[in-house]
């Protein structure tokens, strides 16, 4: 079946997942960890979701069984690393606008990321455990989508999977707000702290602030709606765990034509697979051309300059031999300004004394002697040669 999206989804899909990791070391520098998770995540949400679009574009053969696995179990926890990465965004932000001294310890710094890593790298650890228990079997294959994973749609699943992305970003929704709040209220103290902090600025901070925001807005509604899709659909008795995971190494494979033909399973695939590109390229278009980006350009690119230079040194202007011209005109080298030598005459015992200055000198020289000076001059000579 004609893919419309190919090959513009894997494209866009790679580009995203090399650009949003740019501006990693500069924020692992500054000990930005929940943004660091956000750039992690999304790399490898869009690197598993281009490899996919790749692989089975018009296909639905189980190529790489392994990969699959891998695959399934990335997109599992990406659906909720994402919000949490978005939620330690969220709740720094409010921690910095409500903080009481400008200045952190090293250790207050080492808590703050052990907790984001609890909240950005912990929760999606956790959900695969809790996958793991309503995976009736071991994936399911989508042409032109790839490798996706398959939950048994029983009560279990609800809180143990579907649910979990609206809340974390119910959570994060709650931490903006009251960071507005306390950024209303404390204006004064929350700029004395950005004065003296070296790794965050003002802008930054609304940087933040922004990308978090719009991640709210894309992936709270999606995820509210997954939940009532699953909802409507067909709930499952729960057995046992025996029961959910029998026949549990079957792969099944659905061909565009099938699962195109129910509008509700297209619109969930479309949704969770661009957003999380436009999540790659948002965040690139708020911290790839800040100030602190483009002076991390100019350093990365100051050893190629460096070495293209050495490799192709620039040659100098070869030096012709002076060339003269009649009338005082004289052109010394190549590259160089012209040079004007004129000739002062004076009548000194009625014989002419030649003077030469050049112009170049100018600047250490008084100005050209005039016609009443040189009479003098002349008058003075006669004196003296009388006397």
């Amino acid at each position: 079946m004609l893919n419309p999206e190919y090959p513009a989804f894997p494209i866009l899909s790679l580009i995203g997942a090399a650009l949003v990791i740019i501006p990693l070391p500069w924020h692992f520098q500054a000990w930005n960890s929940g943004t660091c998770l956000f750039m992690i995540w999304t790399s490898i949400a869009c690197l598993n979701l281009g490899v996919n679009a790749i692989v089975w574009n018009n296909n639905v053969i189980n190529h790489a069984p392994v990969w699959c696995d891998i695959s399934s179990r990335i997109i599992v926890a990406v659906s909720v690393a994402i919000p949490a990465s978005s939620l330690c965004i969220n709740r720094r932000l409010y921690k910095i606008a409500t903080m009481r001294t400008a200045s952190i310890s090293r250790a207050e710094k080492r808590q703050a990321v052990l907790v984001d890593l609890a909240i950005g790298a912990g929760i999606p650890f956790l959900q695969l455990i809790a996958f793991h228990i309503v995976n009736g079997h071991r994936f399911d294959i989508f042409e032109q989508v790839g490798c996706y994973p398959y939950v048994y749609n029983t009560p279990v699943a609800f809180p143990l999977v579907y649910v979990w992305p609206l809340v974390i970003g119910l959570c994060s929704a709650v931490y903006c707000v009251m960071s507005l709040r306390a950024f209303a209220l404390r204006r004064a103290q929350f700029s004395e702290f950005l004065s003296a902090s070296a790794s965050l600025t003002i802008g930054r901070y609304f940087r933040l602030m922004a990308l978090a925001t719009a991640e709210l807005m894309c992936t709270t509604p999606i995820a509210a709606y997954g939940l009532s899709l699953n909802a409507r659909s067909q709930i499952h008795p729960w057995i046992s765990y025996a029961d959910t995971h029998f026949g549990y190494s079957r792969v099944d494979q659905w061909p565009a034509v099938l699962w195109k033909a129910q509008p509700n399973s297209t619109i969930i695939f479309d949704l969770t697979r661009w957003l999380t590109v436009f999540c790659a390229f948002i965040f690139f278009g708020f911290f790839g051309f800040a100030d602190e980006a483009r002076r991390n350009y100019a350093k990365a690119a100051s050893p190629f300059i460096k070495l293209y230079r050495r490799v192709f040194p620039q040659r100098e202007t070869e030096q012709l031999p002076p060339y003269s011209v009649s009338k005082g005109f004289q052109l010394q080298s190549v590259g160089t300004i012209p040079v004007f030598t004129r000739r002062l005459s004076i009548e000194k015992d009625h014989k002419v004394v030649s003077m030469s200055y050049s112009e170049s000198d100018v600047s250490d020289l008084s100005p050209p002697p005039t016609a009443d000076f040189v009479r003098r001059y002349s008058l003075s000579s006669h004196c003296e040669h009388a006397i």
